[in-house]
């Protein structure tokens, strides 16, 4: 699956997705992600000067800066291409929650060939001139009830929930904790941990060996 990101800050989720399982699913074939930024595709001046800028004061009046249509269609454009199977991402507080359950859906599509890629939309300040969603409609996404800063976080969570869920991105099938019964607690060695004089030992349950006392405490917890 390819990934496309419209950022005005490629470089602020650029290490995360170049490290670690997803650093390596790119390295695999896997997935592919590239970044659009919109200040490369500027043509239009700002309203009160000439100097070549990615935002304006809103109409209306109000707070902050509006990021312009025209770049962000610009690099849209330039994601989209010629290329079919193309699903665009858009961001909002009150749209559709994002899950694991939408992660999935979006993978089956992928491995129907429905979807091959997806261009996150990812806009800061204000926000982004409704109209570039007007033009370019797509499916519109929240990932909590809250408001962050920009689109980058979103895109981030979106991207690393679904290519858990692509082949072979995880190695290990059993790796799926969705899929299984997992618990809310984990150990690892040393069977017992000093910390400052006191003594944390491993539950005896996952040390008995006994699968089923073992499922059954995961349950629990």
């Amino acid at each position: 699956m390819h990934f496309h990101i419209i950022s005005l800050f490629p470089e602020s989720v650029r290490r995360y997705l170049d490290e670690s399982i997803l650093g390596r699913a790119q390295q695999s074939g896997h997935i592919k992600i590239s970044f659009y930024n919109p200040i490369d595709y500027i043509t239009e001046t700002s309203s009160n000067n000439l100097k070549k800028r990615v935002d304006d004061k809103p109409y209306g009046g109000g707070p902050g800066m509006v990021i312009k249509a025209q770049p962000v269609l610009a690099a849209i454009a330039k994601a989209v291409g010629r290329k079919k199977n193309v699903e665009i991402i858009h961001f909002a507080p009150r749209a559709k929650m994002f899950t694991t359950n939408e992660a999935k859906k979006i993978v089956n599509q992928y491995k129907a060939k429905k979807v091959k890629h997806m261009v996150f939309v990812c806009g800061r300040y204000e926000g982004i001139d409704s109209r570039v969603e007007k033009i370019y409609k797509g499916s519109r996404y929240s990932i909590g009830e809250y408001v962050l800063t920009g689109g980058e976080l979103p895109a981030l969570v979106m991207i690393d929930s679904i290519s858990r869920q692509i082949p072979g991105v995880l190695g290990d099938p059993d790796s799926l904790e969705e899929e299984r019964v997992a618990a809310g607690e984990y150990y690892t060695r040393p069977e017992t941990l000093t910390y400052k004089g006191k003594k944390y030992g491993v539950p005896s349950v996952l040390l008995s060996g006994n699968h089923k006392d073992i499922d059954d405490w995961r349950e629990k917890h």
